[in-house]
This record gives C-alpha cells, sequence and structure tokens, in this order.
C-alpha cells in the first residue's frame, strides 16, 4: 500500500512540542521572561507526556545584537545550552529552529521586504555567520541537537534563490559539524505542497520539513494577525469541503494553503493524507525523512474540534511516518497547556 512507512522515519524525532514564545516571538526582551517562560520543569513535563523532543525556535537578537556588529550575546548562547543539558537529563532530543533573522522575518505584522534577504549577498553572509557560530557552540552535541535552517520563507517566487541559500549554508554548517542534522522547509509559509519544490539534499543528514494547519480557516480562526479575519468569525471541524472552501475564498490562496487542491476527500484522516502525498513522494523520490515542525489549533476554536482535528492528522502522520512537532507548548494563542484544555487534556496528550 502507497505510503505505508516506506520513507526514512527520523528516529527521534517523532513526537515534539514547540517552544514558541520563549527565545522568540517574545513580547518584551528580558532576562525575567527568558528565565521564567521555560525552565527545567517544563522539560521534564514534556517528557512525562510522552514526547520525544523539542523544537525551539530562536530569534537571531537572542544570539547576537542586532546592529551592525552582530556581537555575540552569551546568555542567549547560554539559556540553549542549558537546554541541552536538560534534554539529556530527561531523555529528551531537541531542534534548534532559528526563526528570524537579520533582514528576514516571516512575521505578518511587521512590515518589511520578504524578498530582498534572498538576494542580498551581504544580509546571507552575516546569516551563514550566525549558522557557523551555532554549530561551533554546539559541535559536541550533535547527537541532541539538530538544526533547522529557517522558519518560514513567505514568498512562493523565491524558492530557487532559497534553494541557493540553503546549499551554501548546509555546505558552511558542514564544514564545521558534518554529522548534525540539518532541517530544511520551502516556501509559502513552509508549506506542504513546497517540499516538492526544495533542491536536491546535499548529504544523508538532510530532513525535509514543512507546516500544517489546514484547512487555515478552521485552525486560524478570528486570528487577529491574518489580514481580513474577522475576530468573531468561528468554524467547526469537520466540516464539508465546500463549506471550507467557501469560507476561505475571501482570504490569499497563498495564505490559505492546501484547500483548494484538486481531488480532496472530505476532511478526516484521508483528507490530510492526500495533502501530504506530494510532499512524502518527493522525500521518497530522494530517500529524506519528512518532518511537520509545526500544527496545531488556535485557542478559539471549540476543545472537542480540536480534539477531532489531532485526531484526525495525527493518523496521517503516523501511516507516513512523519515526525512532527505540535505548536504550542504555551500560550501563542495555540498553548496546549493553557488551562481552556484542562477538561479534555487526558484524551489531548493520545493525539499528538
Amino acid at each position: 500500500i502507497y505510503g505505508e512507512k516506506v520513507m526514512r522515519k527520523w528516529e527521534g524525532y517523532q513526537k515534539g512540542v514547540n517552544f514558541g514564545g520563549w527565545l522568540s516571538q517574545f513580547g518584551t526582551y528580558s532576562e525575567e521572561h527568558f528565565a521564567s517562560f521555560i525552565e527545567e520543569k517544563d522539560f521534564r513535563t514534556v517528557k512525562e507526556m510522552g514526547f520525544d523532543h523539542v523544537r525551539i525556535p530562536v530569534d537571531y537578537v537572542v544570539l547576537e545584537s542586532a546592529d551592525e556588529t552582530a556581537a555575540r550575546n552569551p546568555l542567549g548562547y547560554e539559556y540553549l545550552h542549558r537546554s541541552v543539558s536538560y534534554c539529556r537529563k530527561y531523555g529528551l532530543k531537541m531542534l534548534l529552529d532559528l526563526h528570524e533573522v537579520y533582514g528576514y522575518s516571516f512575521d505578518p505584522l511587521k512590515d518589511l521586504d520578504r524578498e530582498h534577504f534572498f538576494y542580498d549577498k551581504a544580509l546571507q553572509a552575516r546569516y551563514r555567520r550566525l549558522w557557523c557560530t551555532i554549530a561551533e557552540e554546539f559541535a559536541k552535541d550533535t547527537d541532541v541537537v539538530a538544526f533547522e535552517l529557517l522558519n518560514e520563507v513567505v514568498l512562493s517566487d523565491v524558492y530557487e534563490a532559497w534553494n541557493q541559500v540553503a546549499r551554501e549554508t548546509v555546505r558552511a554548517i558542514r564544514r564545521i559539524s558534518p554529522d548534525a542534522w540539518i532541517v530544511i522547509g520551502g516556501v509559502r509559509y513552509n508549506h506542504v505542497n513546497a517540499v516538492k519544490l526544495l533542491g536536491a539534499p546535499e548529504d544523508d543528514q538532510i530532513v525535509y520539513n514543512f507546516h500544517c494547519y489546514e484547512p487555515l480557516i478552521f485552525t486560524h480562526q478570528g486570528a487577529y494577525w491574518v489580514k481580513g479575519m474577522d475576530a468573531g468569525f468561528r468554524m467547526h471541524y469537520p466540516d464539508t469541503l465546500d463549506h471550507y472552501r467557501t469560507e476561505s475564498a475571501a482570504f490569499s490562496k497563498d495564505m490559505m494553503g492546501g484547500i483548494f487542491d484538486e481531488g480532496l476527500p472530505e476532511p478526516g484522516p484521508d483528507f490530510f493524507k492526500a495533502i501530504f502525498k506530494p510532499a512524502v513522494e518527493a522525500a521518497e523520490r530522494f530517500d529524506v525523512p519528512l518532518y511537520c515542525g509545526e500544527y496545531g489549533v488556535i485557542d478559539l476554536a471549540d476543545e472537542k474540534d480540536t480534539l477531532n482535528w489531532l485526531k484526525d492528522i495525527h493518523e496521517a502522520f503516523e501511516a507516513y511516518g512523519i515526525g512532527r512537532a505540535v505548536w504550542n507548548y504555551r500560550e501563542k494563542d495555540f498553548g496546549i497547556m493553557d488551562p481552556r484544555l484542562d477538561p479534555v487534556r487526558e484524551e489531548l496528550i493520545r493525539w499528538f
């Protein structure tokens, strides 16, 4: 049967959770926030919940100064080294995700040119230098730590330029860390349909990455950062494919993702299997593991609808052997540990 775990699995990174909002996308840059938002007890909790890894998004300003000097920030590296020690203590793996870099951000609330970075050699050189510094810092920890080059590339048209940037960055990292796992995602906010546009892997320690919030009209209902979204808009899951498409038509097709793909079945496990299939085919073609670095449902959705969605996407992940990390551990509008999910937490844990 096609897709029944014939793809390489990324062992140790099959069931994870994001620590978003800690060293990235934080409200205020402060030592108080960094010291308290995620602590050792959270790593222990993650292990007790049955997760095997944490994905830690990190903004460049935590690791270096935001000015042209790019001066090293020892405190940022200290938090990451502590994370490595906690992962070792509790038997977890760790994915270090460079979430935002100097000259580029995916964040729709930030006003900047999202194309410029991919054609600016100076910005790319600074980006590679940061990755070389990271690789040197964790050269002895690659049994526990993997590297994710960049969180989300927004624009579709830069995919060839991004492939070139990624190739050059992988080669730079390899001169320092020849055996680290390196995770690479595609364009359109790391959409699953963009996996097939990724370049051929440089070596056998590369992982293809995507994010999945399909149907986005459900998972992002009422989201303040989605342009044109009414704060009071609500949807249920499951619902009909036609209804999701009708409601999604008012938004950008790039934003709404794969809901308009041809030949999709009605929402359910087969819906996700169909959406994942082109990415699985690309991963199988290059013998590369496939990983979903983010998936989840906004905290405005009904709790039972959230469970239904997680159950269905979980079945598709398991059918293909796709590793994943749910967004998000705490807060950031998707927190799985937030009090609203307390009544369904026991069942919730089954579907990660």
